[in-house]
């Protein structure tokens, strides 16, 4: 099992408007590398949850840091346009000497603010699966070097190519978000077609477990080696002795974060360290390789200090 954490660049602007600087984002990403964490990861959101922009950040992290993985989780790709979006994802490739992993989703327009986001960068919300599939496509042949000419729905590219590309043979490294709980097909013949892994951030250890069969199928259909595929879960905790208090702050930083609390208790847990130990262990008995935790705290530093000391040596 490798671990990560998410770094709070929505959390850094919730309570206290504009941040005097990024200094205990960096410094987190630090203490993770220190502790021998396999990597760490931004969220994205342009208008609807305001954050740091993630490629820039990715950008910052990949000068403080030397080995840890940096990635997002997750970036929503069909806000974007593929040739701008590949051109930065392969110039932070560059400078963190190949360390990206792009998790990229296709993102929600279930509320007005989130439906307001995709029409403030001129997309039309309906069209985000077709969009996403289209840029993934892209981003892949052009980070890794090709010369493109493609026609589709959305994108007409005549003779495109970029400088830098990736320092990965096969382009910017992604993964390709997949729920259980959406269920439809499509998302997992998505992950097998462009991924290079997969993630889940919704889903029962149960469902997570149909999600890495339904993925297989689809892999192994097209040819490709599904055991070389990385399989991944962000997962949302709260470490605190008393689950009340646990519970009580969870509840509060989500609904902070999304204005409103959505999954219920497909997050958590919420309490003392030996539920998310147990939650992790089920999660790996799953399918689950890589595991990526987000704190559902007003206190980052304390939650990755105790992530830190009483969870990952039990793992």
């Amino acid at each position: 099992m490798k671990f990560g954490i998410l770094l709070p660049t929505r959390g850094l602007l919730m309570e206290g408007g504009q941040p005097k600087n990024i200094e205990s984002i960096l410094s987190m990403a630090e203490t993770a590398e220190a502790a021998g964490l396999d990597s760490v990861w931004v969220g994205d959101s342009l208008t609807a949850k305001p954050r740091l922009e993630p490629l820039t950040v990715l950008a910052a992290l990949a000068t403080r840091t030397r080995r840890v993985r940096i990635g997002t989780a997750v970036m929503l790709g069909a806000l974007r346009h593929p040739v701008l979006l590949a051109h930065a994802a392969a110039t932070v490739d560059l400078i963190s000497e190949g360390r990206v992993v792009l998790g990229l989703g296709i993102g929600g327009a279930f509320n007005d603010a989130q439906r307001q986001e995709w029409l403030n960068a001129g997309v039309d919300p309906s069209s985000r699966a077709s969009r996403f599939e289209e840029t993934v496509d892209l981003l892949k042949r052009l980070t890794r070097g090709d010369e493109v000419t493609f026609q589709g729905r959305h994108f007409d590219l005549r003779e495109v190519s970029i400088a830098p590309v990736s320092p990965n043979a096969g382009g910017v490294r992604t993964l390709i978000a997949c729920h259980w709980r959406a269920g439809r097909e499509r998302q997992f013949r998505r992950a097998a077609e462009l991924g290079n892994g997969y993630m889940s951030i919704s889903d029962y250890p149960n469902e997570y477990a149909q999600v890495t069969e339904r993925v297989r199928a689809r892999a192994e259909e097209r040819g490709r080696d599904f055991e070389s595929m990385e399989r991944s879960f962000y997962m949302t905790v709260n470490m605190l002795d008393d689950a009340e208090a646990a519970t009580d702050e969870a509840d509060r930083f989500l609904k902070l974060y999304y204005g409103m609390n959505i999954w219920g208790d497909r997050w958590g847990p919420w309490g003392p360290a030996e539920l998310t130990i147990d939650r992790i262990r089920r999660y790996q008995e799953a399918g689950a390789e890589t595991m990526i935790v987000r704190f559902a705290s007003f206190d980052q530093e304390r939650q990755l200090q105790r992530f830190l000391d009483e969870v990952v040596p039990e793992l």
